[in-house]
């Protein structure tokens, strides 16, 4: 595998960027723009080999995709209650679309993605406290969209999510920060060029000092989602995911190459 320093790095970027259109041997799916370029690059992937490597990610995606970002994984507080598996999947959750088939009859799934921009279709929310300092879920009953979950409502009546799961700001800020401090992010085009796809790697940034203001303004605004993904058999674990155009957004320092 070879070693980069940030100069060099950068120096191999643009090179890729001059290579133009590229093949890659990777499946098409929203992981193999950042595999293509870890492969150009000669890095194992999620392996940035660079000084102080624990504080630089390196990070791709396409201009044309509408996926988020997965910063990181987190379950909330408080720990000891266990939110996802004890409380929000028995107590919230609905049937999976394939119980009675791949799984038992009584398989329960809580998978969706909700913001602080609005309310699910099932009644949860993101809400920032800046008084307790906390993100906090909110569940709603009367924001259930009726015409779709009106069964699983029934079940809902006299329910509440008491006490609200909850990520704290410090808690949050440390776990982004082991992950994202400093980041080195690439925007590709991609198209099909004779069946194959191709990828042109362009827009080249190095983002520093992550920021934990704008990291929460981000939060608040609903550029930042938190995604359930549970079913009675599997907890596939809490993500925190962002917009794309707004992950340069949090940091202090910014440059393009």
């Amino acid at each position: 595998m070879k070693a980069y320093t940030k100069k060099s790095l950068i120096k191999a970027l643009i090179e890729i960027r001059e290579m133009g259109w590229i093949p890659t041997g990777r499946k098409n799916n929203d992981g193999a723009v950042g595999n293509t370029l870890e492969d150009l690059l000669g890095i194992e992937e999620n392996n940035l080999p660079l000084p102080n490597a624990a504080e630089w990610e390196l990070k791709a995606q396409k201009k044309d995709t509408t996926s988020l970002i997965t910063l990181f994984h987190m379950e909330p507080s408080p720990r000891a209650y266990k939110f996802v598996p004890s409380i929000l999947l028995p107590e919230f959750g609905w049937q999976h679309q394939e119980a009675g088939g791949k799984y038992s009859d009584d398989e329960k799934s809580f998978r969706q993605t909700i913001s602080a921009s609005e309310y699910s279709n099932r009644g949860f929310s993101v809400k920032v406290d800046r008084s307790d300092r906390k993100v906090l879920v909110d569940f709603n009953r009367k924001k259930i969209d009726l015409k779709a979950h009106a069964e699983w409502a029934k079940n809902l009546m006299n329910k509440k999510l008491t006490p609200q799961p909850y990520w704290g700001f410090d808690d949050l800020f440390y776990k982004a920060g082991t992950k994202l401090h400093n980041c080195f992010f690439v925007w590709a085009e991609s198209k099909k060029i004779d069946g194959k796809l191709h990828f042109h790697y362009q827009d080249i940034f190095m983002l520093k000092k992550l920021d934990i203001d704008r990291f929460i303004n981000a939060i608040e605004k609903g550029d930042v989602y938190i995604d359930f993904d549970a079913r009675t058999g599997h907890n596939h674990g809490t993500k925190f995911r962002l917009r794309r155009e707004a992950l340069i957004n949090l940091y202090a320092e910014v440059k393009q190459y």
